[in-house]
């Protein structure tokens, strides 16, 4: 079976997280993959720890699938073998400062120039436009300026420090790859390629979906635990007898009554529907009170055999080795570099599911300029 994008090639410049990642899913589902990196001047990613078959973890997943050629940018010759091979190409993905690129000679006004069919895509914190556009961030600031962390958390807390960069991925990569495969397939109308400017704060910003379609329709504000899905309500997480915690999603009628007997608690089938933050208080400090009654182990045999939307929270070692994970195929592994006994390392897989297609696994990342031009 070919894989989905068998046939695109993509030239990636990023380094890190948010660029790596989109074009990974990329390379996962068929593109070809060239990753330009400096021969000077590392992906960090290469360099963080831990480390397994003498790579760091991170580079190997973020960088399976791809050839990687090292070249130095500052090198006008480099920039014109680039200029040359860019042809053959069908998209960039860059992820400097704004006009970085520019001062290179290798913005998309240069290279559409040579190739009008180019899809060019520049992921950053800002944006190419406004006052912010060349300020340095991270995920946290992302976060922080999108309104996202201000109604997460709690009140005598304070935001969480979360342990995924949710702007960089779900704002930066998939964003990324939703504006490419758009420009993909508006390009087979048109015959021509665009510009895409991703930046993680906008795409973060939308990811306030529902909160944020109350704050500007009904002018409702909000904060850390004011409403049903962010700590305002009985739908929270709660700690077992053990120090373990459950989570308890059990907002619909069915599911709520089924906890509440479950639990033997009238009050959470009295007020457990009700929008009174009092209410919701007493629903969720009988519940706590309940819970830390049982161990850990024991509310997992009992909530198995009970569908009303609880679960037990799994540090990530026991989520990537669970039942669920085996049944959907979570981890997948991939043939180590050059390899002559076939050895692998595992990683997570493309979770993609196709009826026809099916991602593809080549190799992990490789060393630097692994692949030359």
């Amino acid at each position: 079976m070919d894989a989905a994008l068998k046939g695109l090639k993509v030239l990636d410049f990023s380094t890190l997280l948010p660029g790596p990642f989109a074009t990974l899913y990329l390379a996962d589902l068929g593109a070809e993959v060239v990753h330009i990196e400096s021969p000077t001047r590392p992906d960090l990613v290469r360099l963080m720890p831990p480390y397994a078959n003498g790579q760091a973890t991170s580079h190997s997943y973020l960088n399976r699938n791809k050839q990687s050629i090292a070249l130095d940018l500052k090198d006008p010759k480099n920039i014109e073998l680039i200029k040359e091979k860019i042809s053959d190409f069908d998209i960039v993905v860059e992820q400097f400062r704004p006009d970085v690129m520019r001062r290179l000679g290798l913005d998309y006004a240069t290279l559409a120039e040579i190739n009008p069919r180019l899809i060019y895509c520049s992921i950053t914190g800002y944006g190419q436009t406004g006052t912010y556009m060349s300020r340095a961030g991270h995920d946290i600031n992302y976060l922080a300026l999108s309104g996202i962390a201000g109604h997460s958390g709690r009140i005598q807390s304070g935001p969480p420090p979360l342990g995924i960069q949710i702007a960089d991925v779900a704002g930066g990569s998939m964003h990324a790859v939703m504006g490419i495969l758009s420009a993909v397939i508006e390009r087979y109308r048109s015959g021509m390629g665009q510009y895409i400017d991703i930046s993680m704060t906008d795409c973060a910003v939308v990811l306030n979906n529902m909160a944020a379609s109350g704050v500007l329709a009904a002018h409702k504000s909000t904060q850390a635990e004011s409403a049903h899905l962010n700590g305002g309500s009985f739908y929270d997480y709660y700690q077992t007898q053990d120090g373990r915690y459950l989570s308890i999603g059990s907002l619909e009628p069915q599911f709520m009554m089924g906890l509440a007997q479950i639990l033997e608690l009238p009050i959470l089938a009295e007020k457990g529907a009700s929008f009174q933050l009092e209410d919701q208080s007493e629903v969720k400090q009988a519940i706590t009170e309940k819970i830390l009654t049982k161990n850990y182990t024991e509310w997992s045999l009992i909530f198995a055999a009970h569908d009303v939307c609880v679960e037990p929270v799994l540090s990530l070692d026991e989520a990537l080795n669970s039942e669920l994970s085996q049944h959907r195929e979570w981890t997948v592994e991939v043939p180590l570099n050059d390899s002559s006994e076939n050895a692998t390392e595992r990683q997570l897989s493309c979770p993609i599911k196709f009826s026809r297609s099916k991602p593809t696994y080549r190799h992990v990342g490789k060393v630097l300029g692994a692949d030359g031009w």
